[in-house]
C-alpha cells in the first residue's frame, strides 16, 4: 500500500493505492488517524486500491469514528469496484459517505 496527503483549502485528502490488507492495514490506520486529528474534512480516495480485506475496513472504519466523534467531515471517493463490493457486503455503504468522485464529495452537504 501506498498513500499520498494533500490539503486543499482545509480539508485533508488522502489517496490511498495497493492492497490494503492484514499486512498493509496498520500503514493505512496510523495514516488516516493522523489525518483526522489535523483536518476539519477527509476526503479518502480509493481510486487504486485494488484489494481490501476486513483488516482495511476496520483501519477506515476507526478513522470514521474518530472523525464522528471529532466531529470532522469523513467522506470516501472515487472507491473501486472491488472496495465497493466489499463495503456492500458489510452493509457500511450505508454507513459511510460515498461519492463517485473528489470533485462532487468536495461541492456535497457533509
Amino acid at each position: 500500500m501506498e498513500h499520498t496527503v494533500r490539503s486543499e483549502q482545509g480539508s485533508h485528502i488522502v489517496a490511498l493505492s495497493g492492497e490494503i490488507d492484514l499486512e498493509s492495514s496498520p500503514m493505512a490506520r496510523t495514516v488516516l488517524l493522523e489525518v483526522v486529528e489535523q483536518a476539519s474534512k477527509v476526503f479518502v480516495d480509493l481510486t487504486s486500491v485494488t484489494y481490501m480485506d476486513s483488516s482495511g475496513i476496520a483501519s477506515l472504519v476507526e478513522a470514521y469514528q474518530q472523525a464522528k466523534k471529532s466531529q470532522i467531515g469523513f467522506v470516501l471517493v472515487s472507491a473501486s469496484p472491488a472496495v465497493l463490493r466489499v463495503l456492500h457486503m458489510a452493509r457500511l455503504d450505508k454507513v459511510f459517505t460515498i461519492h463517485e468522485n473528489l470533485e462532487l464529495a468536495q461541492h456535497a452537504d457533509l
